[in-house]
């Protein structure tokens, strides 16, 4: 998957939210603002090409409040945001390696 790809395709508006991923920004106070930046300035940390529904990467990437947040996008063909959080220092090495 091509990052710069992904973020084109943000920045022109041809991506769509999941009914899930709408939930959870909802419930964590994020909104499509958040999750473009994050996306815009964010780097793939991880790639799921055996994906449930189609392949899919986790992305991390940062606000222009330097809010960290994991955006997890499906495609082809059209991109969808799947879900976003913010990853828990727990699990995350600078939020981009897995404990």
């Amino acid at each position: 998957m091509d990052i710069r790809n992904i973020q084109d395709r943000i920045k022109k508006g041809d991506y769509r939210f999941s009914d899930h991923s709408i939930k959870r920004m909802i419930e964590r106070s994020l909104d499509r603002k958040n999750v473009e930046e994050a996306i815009s300035n964010g780097k793939i940390i991880e790639e799921y090409p055996d994906d449930k529904y189609s392949p899919s990467c986790l992305i991390y990437g940062q606000t222009d409040t330097e809010r960290d947040l994991h955006v997890q996008i499906s495609l082809p063909p059209k991109v969808v945001i799947v879900t976003t959080y913010e990853p828990d220092p727990q699990e995350w090495i600078d939020c981009q390696i897995r404990r």
